[in-house]
């Protein structure tokens, strides 16, 4: 990520390279990651806790700042935007590089889970919804439904799931190929996220910002390490299940969330501070969350 931060200081370096390579992230390496993960997960009763993770986020915290604003009379945009950025989880380009450092491959292939049906489909429906109720409306519908329908990564999650419940496998070239362009991952997200990371110190002393990054960063990993303590072992693959669920709850607010609220017109300067803050603060928190799942 420190790359990232330099390469944003040349003068000459393209300013359109974080779009170009998170372009490269969304059509590329996420379908990639999908067909070489999704296709061999085992199916099992497990596996439905990680999709679970972002339906259960994000109506808790539609219910903790919902109540919130109506109790201390919040402006509606504020309210919105701490539930839209607050409620999201980046478990995409922050999660799965991070996640992959940490719990290699087998993690990823959880981290994809969280991601594909939980966070995505999330942010494209609930979020929207939401972002109607608070702001004002700008998409239709059917641009919505038609949005996630032909997002890449989505489209080549269930292509991945097809061949899953075919009992179809990826292997010889095909296999190879996809491994070189996941492998990408790490260092193309992390660096396009430290591109575009720009924190103005005048502008943190909101309060509401840090209302919202307090229930993302502590609350809401807090909950999944909470209840999803009941279900799952901390030894084993369900152990694994169980620490990448927690640390994705704590990871940073999803950098969509923060373009959402934007579109919306809900307090976008403070849905952006959401994520360029969140997301160099959520290091620390996830290296406290990291040592406390490690000493169980």
């Amino acid at each position: 990520m420190l790359v990232g931060i330099f390469l944003r200081r040349i003068n000459d370096f393209p300013e359109n390279a974080p779009r170009t390579l998170n372009a490269y992230l969304i059509y590329v390496v996420l379908p990639a990651i999908s067909l070489l993960y999704i296709s061999k997960i085992q199916i099992s009763f497990a596996i439905l806790l990680p999709i679970l993770l972002a339906w259960i986020i994000f109506p808790l915290t539609w219910v903790v700042f919902g109540y919130l604003g109506k109790r201390f009379n919040w402006k509606r945009t504020t309210t919105g935007c701490l539930i839209i950025c607050g409620g999201l989880s980046n478990t995409g380009f922050v999660g799965y590089p991070i996640i992959e450092a940490i719990y290699g491959a087998e993690g990823l292939k959880i981290a994809v889970l969280i991601d594909q049906p939980g966070s995505f489909i999330v942010v494209s429906s609930l979020a929207i919804i939401v972002a109607s109720i608070y702001g004002s409306e700008k998409m239709r519908k059917r641009d919505i439904s038609k949005k996630v329908l032909l997002f890449p990564p989505f489209l080549f999650f269930l292509v991945a799931v097809t061949l899953n419940l075919l009992d179809i496998r990826i292997e010889g070239s095909l296999e190879t190929i996809l491994q070189n362009f996941a492998s990408t991952l790490t260092p193309i997200a992390l660096i396009s996220v430290g591109m575009q990371l720009k924190v103005n110190l005048s502008d943190i002393k909101d309060h509401y910002l840090w209302y919202g990054l307090a229930h993302k960063l502590i609350l809401a990993p807090t909950v999944i390490f909470l209840l999803y303590g009941f279900f799952l072992s901390t030894e084993g693959d369900q152990g694994l299940i169980y620490k990448v669920s927690v640390m994705e709850a704590g990871m940073a607010p999803m950098v969509t969330s923060s373009i959402i609220a934007t579109n919306y017109n809900l307090r976008p300067k403070m849905a952006s501070l959401l994520v360029g803050l969140g997301i160099p603060l959520s290091f620390f928190t996830l290296a406290v969350w990291y040592y406390i799942l490690e000493n169980l």
